[in-house]
């Protein structure tokens, strides 16, 4: 088992496809294919499933990637500790993030830290919590933005208080002017998104026991406000979501104020790999100034 054939291993997992791996590789499909065959032999089980529809990985192969990662993520720190040696400022750091951080806050972040350190590259994950959680524990991510309800067993550093805000059709008339109340909320149909909504909108719903009446069940926040502008009924949204939206729509605050905590963690903060550490430390100080 080799370095390189870990990483055309993982190439392929990530591109679900042997031909937009070797693209990437700037490798033939048939040195790719026999790599992971020779992989295979010398492991003793298959690591794909191969059918007319494409390639799917084997629980062998879901078992073992964790591994890889692992066995990788070493070999970027191994060469990013010896940049650091020579004096150089090299690696290449992965941020996995969410869509409402990655719209308003990762072009500054990125950006700003690129003007500091222009050799080491940056690449970027957008996903929704549970794929930014999954993401960290497997090692596809260095640093991953997340609330702090979605953490669950991962290290989180609080960053941010995002407050929640009712999001409502121009139609809606509160009972007082500028806020709206618990009480306003209870009984109104909501535009859901599906899977529950996220952590911190159950929380909210759990907390005041709120019932979710509701006939939307949409998978992004775009979709969501979309049908509240329709009039399909009323949503809650971390105030963030709601900076770069044009939807006629009019947003609310809450009494009582709640909010979402928004924070990054990383799989363990001791053994971060020089770039990643001086990421994770930039993006604590661009945060102070938001």
């Amino acid at each position: 088992m080799s370095l390189p054939a870990y990483q055309i291993f993982k190439t392929v997992v990530e591109q679900n496809s042997f031909q937009r791996a070797a693209e990437i590789l700037h490798l033939t499909p048939s040195a790719i294919s026999h790599s992971i065959s020779s992989l295979e032999k010398e492991l003793g089980f298959p690591l794909f499933i191969r059918n007319k529809t494409g390639i799917q990985l084997t629980g062998y192969g879901e078992n073992l990637l964790p591994h890889i990662q692992t066995v990788l993520n070493s070999e970027e720190y191994l060469k990013q500790e010896i940049s650091l040696l020579n004096g150089l400022e090299k690696g290449t750091i992965k941020l996995g993030t969410f869509n409402s951080v990655c719209t308003n806050w990762i072009p500054h972040i990125v950006n700003s830290f690129q003007d500091l350190y222009p050799n080491i590259s940056i690449e970027l994950y957008q996903g929704n919590y549970n794929d930014v959680s999954d993401w960290i524990k497997n090692g596809l991510v260095d640093i991953g933005f997340l609330s702090t309800s979605s953490a669950n067993n991962l290290q989180i550093m609080p960053l941010y208080k995002d407050p929640l805000v009712c999001v409502v059709p121009k139609n809606f008339h509160p009972k007082n002017k500028g806020y709206i109340t618990i009480d306003d909320i209870r009984g109104q149909h909501f535009v859901y998104q599906r899977e529950g909504c996220d952590a911190d909108i159950n929380n909210f719903f759990h907390k005041y026991e709120l019932n979710a009446l509701s006939n939307c069940h949409v998978v992004d926040d775009q979709s969501t406000i979309a049908m509240v502008e329709s009039g399909f009924g009323i949503c809650i949204m971390p105030e963030l979501v709601m900076r770069k939206q044009n939807n006629n729509v009019d947003i609310y605050p809450i009494e009582p104020r709640e909010y979402r905590i928004i924070g990054i963690t990383t799989l363990n903060q001791v053994f971060m790999a020089p770039a990643v550490k001086k990421m994770f430390y930039h993006i604590i100080n661009t945060c102070k100034n938001i």
